[in-house]
């Protein structure tokens, strides 16, 4: 379903050239649950961000679906990420002047969905996430907690195949961060793809398969056994 194949991710800083991604070769399987663990720096965050199509490589090739996205034009990746790609930040990123079911029907509007269909699967998600009394609040006026299940009900709202997580838990509380984490795992029954980044190895452990990174290489990847 996802492949990279010798994906390189170099920057430039002042005059030096900085490796982020160094060779990645790597398969994600459709409905797979995947933790991507480092220390700071390792390059995990990056990956993700060429995962989700928010960057590009220096060089190498991603596959999706079995068909490259390299070499795409931004609205041609921005179409794809859009229709198969939902994104879960530690922040949130909500937009503050929207409401919570507002936010939620952004990524509707943008893709040109009826009114009537927007409005009805806004309903479904906030029904299903508890949110349906918050629904007309602003973010600054839900939880923690709230704000993450309407940023999820956002990323899922187009009904993705791919939900990649960056440190989703890392702005809440222990108790709050595992109902998220749970919520998160519930989506797989849908045959999700589940990609969560974290440094929380607690977190790491609950899924299936585990990639440790260090310095822009993969130094690991296990299978836990069922």
């Amino acid at each position: 379903m996802i492949e990279l194949q010798n994906v390189c991710r170099t920057f430039t800083v002042g005059d030096q050239q900085v490796a982020a991604l160094r060779d990645i070769s790597l398969r994600l399987d459709a409905g797979e649950y995947i933790s991507i663990m480092g220390p700071s720096g390792s390059g995990k965050s990056t990956i993700l961000n060429m995962l989700g199509l928010l960057d590009r490589p220096t060089s190498g090739t991603y596959l999706l679906d079995g068909g490259s996205v390299t070499e795409l034009n931004d609205e041609q990746q921005a179409r794809v990420r859009r229709e198969k790609i939902g994104f879960v930040f530690q922040s949130f990123h909500l937009v503050p002047r929207l409401t919570a079911a507002q936010n939620v029907e952004l990524p509707m509007i943008l893709a040109g969905i009826p009114a009537e269909e927007r409005k009805a699967r806004v309903q479904v998600l906030m029904r299903n996430y508890g949110l349906t009394d918050r629904a007309d609040h602003k973010p600054d006026q839900l939880s923690g907690g709230q704000r993450q299940r309407v940023a999820i009900a956002r990323a899922t709202v187009m009904n993705p195949t791919v939900l990649l997580a960056d440190e989703p838990t890392g702005n809440l509380d222990r108790t709050t961060g595992w109902e998220v984490l749970k919520l998160l795992e519930g989506l797989m029954e849908r045959g999700i793809t589940l990609v969560v980044v974290t440094h929380d190895a607690e977190i790491g452990a609950r899924s299936r398969r585990q990639i440790h990174m260090l310095d822009g290489r993969i130094v690991s990847d296990e299978q836990r056994a069922k």
